[in-house]
């Protein structure tokens, strides 16, 4: 009788706990967010576009359901100057619900120039000669997605940090990758587009940077886990 009342106990505790962790993997799964099962959109250079970012994005697909189109292409930058530009990039894109903006650290490490708010805005005459600027290049995609998808949602990843000189990763560099990132965030906030600040957020560091980083930009699986996880939750809740 014992050993029946024990087979029973071990056999209804084997039961819940398959239910619980069940409903941990449900509770994952991020259904109740406005940008569940969206169509997305991802433009950028090599940190958005390599294998080991799939990591992230894989993330954004089991958690929100959403299916991602990848148009990066390693070594581009905002700056019509820099490789195969963010602005061809959405040139060739088509209509999504989402499209997101993925800040590499291109413009940065090749010297184009940062640029002001307003290059190639209405305050310029949407003067073309701003083009080779950071800011007139995340200007430009942002006018541009608009014009195609009036109803577009527009996000903006920040760059991330970058370990090649103490200007890539530390914020009181006053001619580091900041620079870049605060002209990222305030265009952003021109034009009311949520963005994600990878640079401060992200958590990596010195102290970390071998756990998850395999070269001094570019991420490591882990390294895209840990970013994924952050993600997931803008997109699930930007505001």
């Amino acid at each position: 009788m014992k050993s029946i009342s024990k087979s029973l106990f071990l056999f209804f505790l084997l039961l819940s706990t398959n239910l619980f962790s069940q409903g941990i993997e449900e509770d994952l799964i991020i259904k109740n967010s406005l940008n569940y099962g969206k169509s997305v959109a991802v433009f950028g250079g090599s940190v958005s576009v390599i294998l080991e970012s799939e990591f992230a994005k894989k993330m954004w697909k089991e958690r929100l359901g959403m299916s991602v189109t990848n148009f990066g292409v390693g070594g581009a930058g905002f700056s019509s100057l820099q490789g195969k530009s963010l602005q061809q990039q959405v040139d060739e894109t088509g209509v999504f619900d989402i499209y997101i903006l993925w800040a590499s650290t291109n413009d940065y490490t090749n010297n184009r120039e940062n640029g002001s708010v307003t290059d190639y805005t209405e305050f310029d005459g949407f003067d073309e000669k701003k083009l080779v600027t950071q800011a007139g290049g995340i200007n430009y995609c942002i006018k541009k997605i608009y014009e195609l998808n009036p109803k577009a949602t527009i996000y903006f990843f920040t760059s991330s940090k970058a370990f090649i000189s103490r200007g890539g990763y530390d914020p009181s560099d006053t001619e580091g990758m900041a620079r870049y990132v605060e002209m990222q965030k305030k265009i952003c906030e021109l034009h009311g587009i949520p963005y994600l600040d990878q640079f401060i957020n992200g958590g990596f560091n010195r102290y970390n940077q071998s756990l998850y980083y395999h070269d001094p930009i570019h991420m490591n699986p882990e390294g895209y886990k840990k970013l994924g996880e952050l993600q997931v939750a803008f997109l699930a809740f930007p505001h």
